[in-house]
């Protein structure tokens, strides 16, 4: 008898909540995203119930408009090196710009958390969606959209190669002899590409896990094509179930066309849990929440997938204005599915923002743990998700809630392990680790 195939689940970690006003909320953790403690519980909770990773956002430009929470925040690589220190054996994911970052530094970051944490490191690859981030990094104007990608994948070839300088048995550390490595398994990578020239080798040792497990965030089609090609696992986010299996046969098909085992490609679609002992408890946990965010929140929260425009200036009862090609160059995917809302449900601008800002979508589940766990199971078994990154609205209290009323239903359906069955984050997720592409080749340094 085949063994059942189980959901792999991690959390985002975005200090009091995904919600955009949830630090209003009476049991939030009101300065989450700066307090090291509220990460430390929320991570021990996380491994508590056997969560497979943490996952921490990221952005490079903020406005007095931003979202709280992304006003004062950890930066993700340093958060993570600490949550690592917390913890034994769930993984930690960090989000990390191509677009303004060094390959050999982001090489270096990553291989030492992967050392420190005994691998079980992970990489969220993003292009900066943020046009105005241009403005914080001395490299001329934001890359085009699809550029971003085009330079992202020289970039993980970079990388790659980089973390591949040493070979695993390259420290011999001989105190008698004086021979502290062998240097016939120490490689020189020498790359001169189009975006990129990096000589190398790396000053650290090749990751625990080969190459530090990559995640990718992005739904427009060079978003789909770079996840097919380069990624181990797709963060996304869907509204209905019909549209999540779409996302998720289209990518697996893509990755089949590159040549790749579509398995080894996980989709995580992103879903917002809300649960009570009865469906109205549960609603009742929505409505509090929705209840936070204010008219000129819910406008700063648009206009950010709009390169922070000021919807204010608009008639809010008023259809959505034209903002021609606004987005196009950022959030190219969400700010084209607002359009479609917003037309599609013939919403004014102030329905919009509040539709966007306080969603009540299919990956929203409310309910008891059965309904949840139900909801959870369709997706998985109907072909839409490998396993979710929860978006816990309110921190501490959605995670608490997920980690101790629905987690062991999954267990009782065996959807969900009871246990820890590997040590490092491809463990986790059923992935080998990568060969070292210099071994048995004759390019030595």
């Amino acid at each position: 008898m085949s063994k059942q195939k189980k959901m792999k689940i991690g959390t985002m970690l975005n200090g009091s909540g995904q919600n955009i006003s949830s630090w209003r909320h009476p049991r939030a953790v009101a300065d989450g995203s700066i307090n090291i403690d509220h990460y430390q519980q929320l991570a021990q909770k996380a491994e508590q119930g056997k969560l497979d990773f943490l996952f921490i956002a990221d952005g490079l430009y903020i406005t007095e408009q931003t979202r709280p929470n992304l006003l004062n925040r950890f930066e993700p690589v340093t958060l993570i090196t600490a949550l690592a220190r917390e913890t034994s054996h769930i993984g930690v994911v960090a989000t990390l710009s191509t677009s303004y970052s060094e390959p050999y530094t982001v090489a270096r970051q990553f291989a030492s958390v992967d050392h420190l944490s005994g691998g079980r490191a992970g990489w969220n690859v993003v292009t900066s969606p943020l046009e105005k981030s241009a403005a914080n990094y001395n490299k001329g104007a934001h890359p085009e959209h699809d550029l971003r990608y085009k330079m992202a994948k020289e970039y993980l070839q970079v990388t790659r190669g980089l973390w591949d300088s040493w070979e695993e048995d390259s420290f011999i550390r001989n105190k008698q002899t004086g021979e502290f490595f062998n240097k016939e398994k120490l490689h020189k990578l020498n790359h001169k590409g189009e975006f990129y020239s990096v000589e190398g080798p790396l000053n650290i040792g090749r990751p625990p896990q080969g190459y530090p497990l990559l995640f990718q965030a992005g739904s427009s089609e060079a978003g789909r094509n770079f996840a097919a090609a380069e990624a181990d696992a797709v963060f996304t986010r869907h509204l209905t179930l019909k549209e999540a299996k779409h996302f998720y046969q289209d990518v697996k098909r893509r990755a089949e066309k590159e040549g790749r085992d579509p398995d080894t490609v996980l989709i995580f679609p992103s879903i917002s849990t809300f649960v009570g002992a009865t469906k109205e408890e549960a609603e009742a946990k929505f409505k509090e929440v929705s209840e936070l965010v204010d008219e000129q929140a819910a406008l700063d929260y648009l206009g950010r997938y709009f390169d922070h425009h000021d919807f204010s200036q608009y008639p809010l009862d008023g259809p959505f204005p034209d903002v021609g090609d606004l987005g196009r160059n950022g959030f190219q995917a969400t700010s084209d599915r607002i359009k479609q809302i917003a037309k599609k449900e013939h919403l004014t601008l102030r329905e919009l923002a509040f539709r966007i800002t306080t969603p009540k979508d299919e990956n929203i589940f409310i309910g008891t743990p059965e309904e949840v766990a139900d909801l959870m199971e369709r997706w998985f078994i109907e072909g839409a998700a490998d396993g979710f990154v929860l978006g816990n609205q309110i921190l501490p209290e959605g995670l608490n809630d997920f980690v101790d009323l629905i987690v062991p239903v999954l267990q009782e359906r065996g959807l969900f392990k009871r246990e820890y069955e590997a040590i490092t984050l491809r463990g986790h997720f059923g992935l080998s680790k990568p060969k070292n592409q210099f071994v048995n080749t004759k390019s030595k340094l």
